[in-house]
């Protein structure tokens, strides 16, 4: 009997010797070493870095839970591996800022994923549970008295957003949005912040932006986080307010595509909820660097966001 009947495939002459189990290795169990060594090397380099071992241990459980859960899964598929990865950098980028998951992950899944509705579906699923996990932890500096006005706008701009979701050819106004969010990014990356005069019209109409742009690509942050930035008000009390608005506009958004779109037969994946660990444990290592952030360094993520999430728009 030859090595290979012996074994489950070809024998990896690069990969000599055996498991643990006592067989030989195999060109897939030498695949699945290559990377799970390195991603465990890459774990313990980045506990290392934060200082981890010297943090209780349940500030360094979500890396670890987040490295076993990539090697887990890498076993089972290794292109959903590859999404669970790009979910968990994308949770982590935009909770330091608090908005632009769509625009981050988009710019990656849709160059992973072979069916453009399944990665919708999958980004629409993890961002409301990444907004929901951060809409619960800055609960307790809630602003509802301002809130309200860009909820009132955004109520409004949102069934037009939808409108022109399923009515109107994207590449019209996606990339007229790219080129302003990374104009207006860049330009607000250098300058120095300033305070503009306030009006409760500007917020309904900051939040009546945001419904449009929540309806017609999933992305109701943009227009409330530049306004609640112009208000010269703290990192935290920004959060308090445009949070929220994001949270509720995109279920609103979500239930009000499904409406529209009932009777195409489009059904929903529940298999879409098999990515939300990612995103929410990237969202609490990112909600941590959050915190150690002053209001000048917050200001400058956010308009890093802003010019990541144009650029994503225009690849």
């Amino acid at each position: 009997m030859s090595m290979d009947e012996v074994t489950d495939g070809p024998v990896n002459r690069d990969c000599p010797g055996f498991d643990l189990a006592g067989q030989p290795r195999t060109a897939h169990r030498c695949a699945i070493s290559r990377f799970v060594k390195p991603m465990a090397a890459l774990g313990s380099g980045i506990l290392a870095k934060m200082r981890y071992h010297q943090a209780p241990a349940s500030r360094a459980m979500p890396l670890v839970l987040f490295m076993a859960a990539i090697s887990s899964i890498y076993l089972i598929d290794h292109h959903r591996a590859i999404l669970f990865a790009a979910i968990g950098l994308a949770s982590f980028l935009s909770s330091i800022g608090g908005f632009a998951f769509a625009a981050i992950c988009g710019a990656m899944l849709f160059h992973m994923g072979d069916d453009p509705v399944e990665v919708v579906q999958i980004m629409m699923t993890c961002s409301i549970a990444n907004q929901a996990k951060m809409t619960w932890e800055l609960r307790p500096n809630f602003d509802w008295s301002s809130l309200r006005w860009f909820l009132t706008g955004g109520i409004f701009g949102l069934p037009i957003g939808v409108w022109l979701l399923l009515n109107v050819e994207k590449g019209l106004y996606i990339h007229a949005l790219g080129v302003f969010l990374v104009i207006y990014g860049g330009y607000m990356l250098f300058r120095r912040p300033f305070v503009l005069r306030q009006h409760i019209a500007c917020d309904i109409a900051a939040g009546f932006l945001g419904g449009i742009t929540g309806g017609v690509m999933g992305f109701p942050g943009a227009s409330v986080t530049i306004w609640c930035a112009s208000k010269g008000w703290d990192k935290n009390r920004q959060r308090a307010v445009f949070q929220p608005f994001i949270l509720i506009l995109q279920i609103a958004a979500l239930v009000l595509i499904g409406m529209a779109r009932s009777g195409h037969g489009i059904a929903y994946d529940p298999f879409s909820f098999v990515y939300i660990p990612a995103g929410l444990i990237g969202t609490a290592l990112g909600l941590a660097f959050y915190q150690k952030l002053s209001d000048k360094q917050f200001s400058r993520a956010v308009n890093m966001l802003l010019i990541v999430s144009g650029a994503g728009f225009l690849a």
